[in-house]
Protein backbone atom coordinates (compact mmCIF):
# COMPACT_ATOMS: atom_id res chain seq x y z
CA UNK A 1 0.00 0.00 0.00
CA UNK A 2 1.92 3.04 -0.89
CA UNK A 3 1.71 5.48 1.97
CA UNK A 4 3.45 9.47 1.19
CA UNK A 5 3.78 12.84 2.70
CA UNK A 6 2.79 16.16 1.10
CA UNK A 7 5.33 17.89 3.33
CA UNK A 8 7.53 15.06 3.05
CA UNK A 9 8.82 12.11 1.57
CA UNK A 10 7.34 8.41 1.67
CA UNK A 11 6.34 7.41 5.33
CA UNK A 12 7.26 3.96 4.91
CA UNK A 13 -14.58 -0.54 22.87
CA UNK A 14 -16.15 -2.04 21.92
CA UNK A 15 -16.03 -1.73 23.64
CA UNK A 16 -15.24 1.61 24.32
CA UNK A 17 -16.29 3.87 22.03
CA UNK A 18 -15.92 6.93 20.26
CA UNK A 19 -16.66 8.55 22.47
CA UNK A 20 -14.90 11.60 20.75
CA UNK A 21 -17.35 11.96 18.35
CA UNK A 22 -18.97 12.57 21.04
CA UNK A 23 -28.53 3.79 26.37
CA UNK A 24 -31.34 -1.55 25.82
CA UNK A 25 -30.34 -4.34 27.17
CA UNK A 26 -28.33 -6.98 25.54
CA UNK A 27 -29.93 -9.99 23.87
CA UNK A 28 -26.83 -12.56 24.01
CA UNK A 29 -24.86 -11.18 26.37
CA UNK A 30 -22.81 -14.69 26.59
CA UNK A 31 -22.04 -13.75 22.49
CA UNK A 32 -20.75 -10.23 23.12
CA UNK A 33 -18.24 -11.01 25.76
CA UNK A 34 -16.48 -13.96 24.25
CA UNK A 35 -13.91 -16.12 25.88
CA UNK A 36 -12.14 -16.25 22.84
CA UNK A 37 -8.61 -15.15 22.20
CA UNK A 38 -9.30 -11.74 20.87
CA UNK A 39 -6.43 -12.23 18.21
CA UNK A 40 -7.88 -15.44 17.30
CA UNK A 41 -9.20 -15.85 13.81
CA UNK A 42 -13.05 -15.68 12.92
CA UNK A 43 -12.68 -19.06 12.86
CA UNK A 44 -11.59 -19.47 16.24
CA UNK A 45 -8.25 -20.49 15.64
CA UNK A 46 -5.52 -18.67 17.01
CA UNK A 47 -3.71 -16.98 14.54
CA UNK A 48 -0.38 -17.94 14.40
CA UNK A 49 2.47 -16.03 16.34
CA UNK A 50 4.13 -15.23 13.05
CA UNK A 51 1.27 -12.87 11.91
CA UNK A 52 1.67 -10.91 15.27
CA UNK A 53 5.11 -10.65 14.48
CA UNK A 54 4.61 -9.34 11.45
CA UNK A 55 1.80 -6.85 12.37
CA UNK A 56 4.06 -5.37 15.35
CA UNK A 57 7.15 -4.87 12.92
CA UNK A 58 4.79 -3.15 10.44
CA UNK A 59 4.48 -0.01 12.90
CA UNK A 60 5.89 3.18 11.73
CA UNK A 61 5.55 6.45 13.28
CA UNK A 62 4.06 9.17 10.74
CA UNK A 63 4.18 12.31 13.18
CA UNK A 64 4.77 14.11 16.36
CA UNK A 65 1.16 14.28 17.36
CA UNK A 66 2.02 10.62 17.82
CA UNK A 67 -0.18 9.34 14.09
CA UNK A 68 1.37 5.81 13.70
CA UNK A 69 0.30 3.63 10.54
CA UNK A 70 0.38 -0.50 11.26
CA UNK A 71 -0.72 -2.87 8.63
CA UNK A 72 -2.60 -6.02 10.47
CA UNK A 73 -1.37 -9.78 9.22
CA UNK A 74 -4.27 -12.28 9.32
CA UNK A 75 -7.85 -12.82 10.62
CA UNK A 76 -9.05 -11.62 13.94
CA UNK A 77 -12.26 -12.22 16.24
CA UNK A 78 -14.69 -9.56 15.53
CA UNK A 79 -17.00 -10.72 18.02
CA UNK A 80 -14.11 -10.56 21.12
CA UNK A 81 -14.51 -8.88 24.30
CA UNK A 82 -11.81 -5.71 25.06
CA UNK A 83 -12.20 -3.71 28.31
CA UNK A 84 -12.40 0.06 27.89
CA UNK A 85 -9.11 1.46 28.86
CA UNK A 86 -11.34 5.21 29.47
CA UNK A 87 -14.50 6.15 30.45
CA UNK A 88 -16.40 7.44 27.46
CA UNK A 89 -17.47 10.96 27.73
CA UNK A 90 -19.14 13.22 24.67
CA UNK A 91 -17.66 15.90 22.36
CA UNK A 92 -18.31 16.64 19.03
CA UNK A 93 -17.57 15.69 15.51
CA UNK A 94 -18.34 16.62 12.04
CA UNK A 95 -18.58 14.27 8.92
CA UNK A 96 -19.87 14.80 5.45
CA UNK A 97 -20.11 13.17 2.12
CA UNK A 98 -19.24 14.52 -0.98
CA UNK A 99 -20.75 12.77 -4.40
CA UNK A 100 -21.45 15.37 -6.69
CA UNK A 101 -18.98 14.39 -8.83
CA UNK A 102 -19.13 10.39 -9.64
CA UNK A 103 -15.67 9.85 -10.77
CA UNK A 104 -14.20 10.82 -7.40
CA UNK A 105 -16.79 10.91 -4.51
CA UNK A 106 -14.96 11.71 -0.97
CA UNK A 107 -16.01 11.36 2.62
CA UNK A 108 -14.60 14.16 5.12
CA UNK A 109 -14.59 13.87 8.87
CA UNK A 110 -13.05 15.79 12.06
CA UNK A 111 -12.74 13.52 15.30
CA UNK A 112 -13.05 15.73 18.14
CA UNK A 113 -11.89 14.19 21.04
CA UNK A 114 -9.14 14.63 24.19
CA UNK A 115 -5.59 15.04 22.75
CA UNK A 116 -4.70 10.98 22.28
CA UNK A 117 -2.21 9.03 19.75
CA UNK A 118 -3.46 8.03 16.75
CA UNK A 119 -3.46 4.80 15.00
CA UNK A 120 -4.37 4.42 10.75
CA UNK A 121 -5.05 0.74 10.61
CA UNK A 122 -4.56 -1.48 7.73
CA UNK A 123 -6.46 -4.68 7.00
CA UNK A 124 -6.77 -7.34 5.03
CA UNK A 125 -8.91 -10.31 6.72
CA UNK A 126 -9.33 -13.42 5.04
CA UNK A 127 -13.00 -13.83 5.36
CA UNK A 128 -13.80 -9.83 4.97
CA UNK A 129 -12.78 -6.97 2.56
CA UNK A 130 -9.59 -5.54 3.04
CA UNK A 131 -9.64 -1.74 5.21
CA UNK A 132 -7.97 1.32 6.27
CA UNK A 133 -9.38 3.04 9.78
CA UNK A 134 -8.23 5.40 12.28
CA UNK A 135 -7.98 4.07 16.09
CA UNK A 136 -7.68 6.25 19.05
CA UNK A 137 -5.61 3.80 20.78
CA UNK A 138 -5.79 5.65 23.93
CA UNK A 139 -8.88 2.87 24.03
CA UNK A 140 -6.61 0.10 24.34
CA UNK A 141 -4.18 2.11 27.23
CA UNK A 142 -1.71 3.72 25.17
CA UNK A 143 -1.71 7.62 26.15
CA UNK A 144 1.84 8.49 25.13
CA UNK A 145 4.52 7.74 22.65
CA UNK A 146 6.62 5.46 25.18
CA UNK A 147 3.71 2.97 25.71
CA UNK A 148 4.69 1.93 22.07
CA UNK A 149 7.43 0.34 23.09
CA UNK A 150 6.22 -1.66 25.95
CA UNK A 151 5.16 -5.27 26.00
CA UNK A 152 1.52 -4.50 27.27
CA UNK A 153 1.49 -1.64 24.49
CA UNK A 154 2.31 -4.14 21.80
CA UNK A 155 0.28 -6.76 22.75
CA UNK A 156 -2.82 -3.60 23.22
CA UNK A 157 -2.29 -2.76 19.72
CA UNK A 158 -3.34 -6.43 18.23
CA UNK A 159 -6.74 -5.66 19.09
CA UNK A 160 -6.68 -1.94 17.24
CA UNK A 161 -9.19 -4.12 14.17
CA UNK A 162 -11.85 -3.58 16.83
CA UNK A 163 -12.00 -0.06 17.65
CA UNK A 164 -12.50 1.20 14.47
CA UNK A 165 -13.29 5.46 14.83
CA UNK A 166 -13.81 5.82 10.78
CA UNK A 167 -12.50 3.92 8.06
CA UNK A 168 -13.30 2.95 4.19
CA UNK A 169 -12.72 -0.70 2.76
CA UNK A 170 -11.22 -1.82 -0.56
CA UNK A 171 -15.18 -1.73 -1.99
CA UNK A 172 -15.49 2.29 -1.52
CA UNK A 173 -17.49 1.86 1.87
CA UNK A 174 -16.79 4.05 4.23
CA UNK A 175 -18.45 4.98 7.82
CA UNK A 176 -18.32 7.00 10.53
CA UNK A 177 -19.55 8.38 13.94
CA UNK A 178 -20.58 11.17 15.88
CA UNK A 179 -22.32 11.49 19.53
CA UNK A 180 -26.06 12.83 19.90
CA UNK A 181 -27.76 14.26 22.90
CA UNK A 182 -29.29 10.58 23.35
CA UNK A 183 -30.36 7.56 21.88
CA UNK A 184 -32.32 3.98 22.09
CA UNK A 185 -31.34 1.03 20.30
CA UNK A 186 -33.63 -1.81 20.08
CA UNK A 187 -33.03 -5.31 22.27
CA UNK A 188 -33.88 -8.30 19.91
CA UNK A 189 -33.24 -11.53 21.26
CA UNK A 190 -33.01 -12.72 17.72
CA UNK A 191 -30.02 -11.09 16.78
CA UNK A 192 -26.30 -10.95 18.18
CA UNK A 193 -25.17 -7.71 20.49
CA UNK A 194 -22.30 -5.70 19.91
CA UNK A 195 -20.47 -2.71 21.27
CA UNK A 196 -20.90 0.44 19.51
CA UNK A 197 -18.22 0.74 18.03
CA UNK A 198 -17.68 -2.57 17.25
CA UNK A 199 -20.25 -2.30 14.73
CA UNK A 200 -18.32 -0.58 12.40
CA UNK A 201 -15.82 -3.26 11.82
CA UNK A 202 -18.25 -5.46 11.00
CA UNK A 203 -19.35 -2.80 8.32
CA UNK A 204 -15.91 -2.66 6.70
CA UNK A 205 -15.41 -6.26 6.76
CA UNK A 206 -18.93 -7.30 5.51
CA UNK A 207 -20.44 -4.73 3.45
CA UNK A 208 -19.55 -3.06 0.26
CA UNK A 209 -22.52 -0.94 -0.51
CA UNK A 210 -25.09 1.47 1.80
CA UNK A 211 -27.41 -0.82 1.31
CA UNK A 212 -25.32 -4.16 2.73
CA UNK A 213 -24.18 -1.88 5.80
CA UNK A 214 -27.74 -1.05 6.94
CA UNK A 215 -28.84 -4.62 6.49
CA UNK A 216 -25.42 -5.56 8.82
CA UNK A 217 -26.79 -2.62 11.62
CA UNK A 218 -30.59 -4.14 10.96
CA UNK A 219 -28.93 -7.60 11.89
CA UNK A 220 -27.21 -6.48 15.15
CA UNK A 221 -28.62 -5.17 18.83
CA UNK A 222 -26.09 -2.43 19.49
CA UNK A 223 -25.34 -2.16 23.38
CA UNK A 224 -25.38 1.47 24.64
CA UNK A 225 -23.47 0.81 28.27
CA UNK A 226 -19.78 1.55 26.97
CA UNK A 227 -20.31 4.53 24.79
CA UNK A 228 -21.79 8.01 24.73
CA UNK A 229 -24.90 8.25 22.64
CA UNK A 230 -24.31 7.83 18.71
CA UNK A 231 -25.24 8.06 15.14
CA UNK A 232 -23.77 6.50 12.02
CA UNK A 233 -22.91 7.78 8.19
CA UNK A 234 -22.01 5.50 5.98
CA UNK A 235 -21.89 6.55 2.20
CA UNK A 236 -20.89 4.40 -0.70
CA UNK A 237 -18.58 4.40 -4.40
CA UNK A 238 -21.80 5.02 -5.89
CA UNK A 239 -22.89 8.31 -4.90
CA UNK A 240 -25.21 6.75 -1.79
CA UNK A 241 -25.17 7.97 1.70
CA UNK A 242 -27.35 7.34 4.71
CA UNK A 243 -27.45 8.73 8.51
CA UNK A 244 -28.15 6.00 10.69
CA UNK A 245 -29.70 6.89 14.01
CA UNK A 246 -31.50 4.51 17.14
CA UNK A 247 -34.59 6.41 18.36
CA UNK A 248 -37.64 4.39 20.91
CA UNK A 249 -35.54 1.10 20.37
CA UNK A 250 -36.28 1.80 16.27
CA UNK A 251 -33.13 1.99 13.80
CA UNK A 252 -33.77 5.26 11.79
CA UNK A 253 -32.17 6.09 8.50
CA UNK A 254 -32.43 9.00 6.59
CA UNK A 255 -30.93 8.54 3.50
CA UNK A 256 -29.29 11.26 1.03
CA UNK A 257 -31.36 12.52 -1.54
CA UNK A 258 -28.45 15.09 -3.23
CA UNK A 259 -25.08 14.79 -3.71
CA UNK A 260 -24.00 15.36 -0.33
CA UNK A 261 -25.13 14.93 3.05
CA UNK A 262 -23.80 16.42 6.25
CA UNK A 263 -23.27 15.50 9.79
CA UNK A 264 -22.50 16.74 12.92
CA UNK A 265 -23.78 16.22 17.13
CA UNK A 266 -27.30 16.45 16.66
CA UNK A 267 -30.21 14.01 15.88
CA UNK A 268 -31.57 14.87 12.85
CA UNK A 269 -34.43 12.78 13.53
CA UNK A 270 -37.26 15.29 15.00
CA UNK A 271 -34.67 18.13 13.48
CA UNK A 272 -36.14 20.95 10.87
CA UNK A 273 -33.82 22.85 8.26
CA UNK A 274 -34.01 25.77 11.10
CA UNK A 275 -32.53 24.21 14.03
CA UNK A 276 -30.45 21.97 11.79
CA UNK A 277 -29.21 25.61 10.32
CA UNK A 278 -28.55 27.13 13.81
CA UNK A 279 -25.76 24.26 14.31
CA UNK A 280 -22.74 26.58 13.11
CA UNK A 281 -20.81 23.51 11.98
CA UNK A 282 -23.54 22.05 10.19
CA UNK A 283 -24.45 25.64 8.40
CA UNK A 284 -20.70 26.02 7.38
CA UNK A 285 -20.58 22.61 5.78
CA UNK A 286 -24.03 22.28 4.08
CA UNK A 287 -23.44 25.73 2.60
CA UNK A 288 -19.83 24.46 1.33
CA UNK A 289 -21.21 21.50 -0.14
CA UNK A 290 -24.37 23.05 -1.83
CA UNK A 291 -22.15 25.94 -3.49
CA UNK A 292 -19.92 22.86 -4.94
CA UNK A 293 -22.77 20.64 -6.04
CA UNK A 294 -21.19 18.14 -3.82
CA UNK A 295 -18.57 18.17 -5.83
CA UNK A 296 -15.33 18.59 -3.78
CA UNK A 297 -11.99 17.62 -4.40
CA UNK A 298 -9.79 15.61 -1.56
CA UNK A 299 -8.09 19.41 -1.24
CA UNK A 300 -11.15 21.18 -0.79
CA UNK A 301 -12.76 18.76 1.19
CA UNK A 302 -9.39 18.82 3.70
CA UNK A 303 -10.02 22.83 3.44
CA UNK A 304 -14.02 22.21 4.12
CA UNK A 305 -12.41 19.92 7.20
CA UNK A 306 -10.31 22.80 8.46
CA UNK A 307 -13.15 25.64 8.74
CA UNK A 308 -15.29 23.03 10.64
CA UNK A 309 -12.32 22.48 13.02
CA UNK A 310 -12.81 22.92 16.71
CA UNK A 311 -9.99 23.12 19.70
CA UNK A 312 -9.82 19.66 20.20
CA UNK A 313 -9.96 18.32 16.82
CA UNK A 314 -7.82 15.65 17.05
CA UNK A 315 -7.79 14.18 13.15
CA UNK A 316 -8.88 15.48 10.07
CA UNK A 317 -9.51 12.90 7.74
CA UNK A 318 -10.36 12.69 4.15
CA UNK A 319 -11.47 9.27 2.20
CA UNK A 320 -11.35 8.59 -1.61
CA UNK A 321 -14.40 6.18 -2.21
CA UNK A 322 -13.11 5.36 -5.94
CA UNK A 323 -9.65 6.58 -5.66
CA UNK A 324 -8.85 4.35 -2.24
CA UNK A 325 -7.07 7.93 -1.32
CA UNK A 326 -6.84 8.71 2.36
CA UNK A 327 -5.93 12.19 3.37
CA UNK A 328 -5.23 12.82 6.93
CA UNK A 329 -4.03 15.93 9.02
CA UNK A 330 -3.82 15.32 12.97
CA UNK A 331 -4.00 17.84 15.23
CA UNK A 332 -5.35 21.10 13.12
CA UNK A 333 -2.24 21.30 11.38
CA UNK A 334 -3.74 21.68 7.86
CA UNK A 335 -0.24 22.87 6.11
CA UNK A 336 0.85 18.63 6.58
CA UNK A 337 -1.33 16.57 4.77
CA UNK A 338 0.09 12.77 5.11
CA UNK A 339 -1.39 10.40 2.48
CA UNK A 340 -2.01 7.05 2.14
CA UNK A 341 -3.55 4.82 -0.73
CA UNK A 342 -5.88 1.73 0.36
CA UNK A 343 -5.89 -0.85 -2.78
CA UNK A 344 -9.33 -1.17 -4.16
CA UNK A 345 -11.24 -3.86 -5.83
Amino acid sequence: MAESSRVAAALLLTTALLAGCASGTAAQPAERRSTQDPHASASGRAAPSADHAATLASLRKVDDHPLWTMRYRGGYDRFAEIAPALTPTGFGCSLFSAHGDPAAPVFGRNFDYDHQPALLLFTTPPDGHASVSMVDVSYLGLKSEADFTTAAGRSALLQAPLLPFDGMNSKGLVVGMATVPSWRPGSDPARRTVGSVRIMRLVLDGAATVDEALAVFGRHNIDPSDSPPLHYMVADAAGRSAVVEFVDGEMVVHRGRGPWQAMVNFAVTGSTEQSRQADHRYRTATAALEAAGGGLSADRAMDLLARLRQGHTQWSIVYGGKSGEVRLATGRRYGTVHEFRLPMG
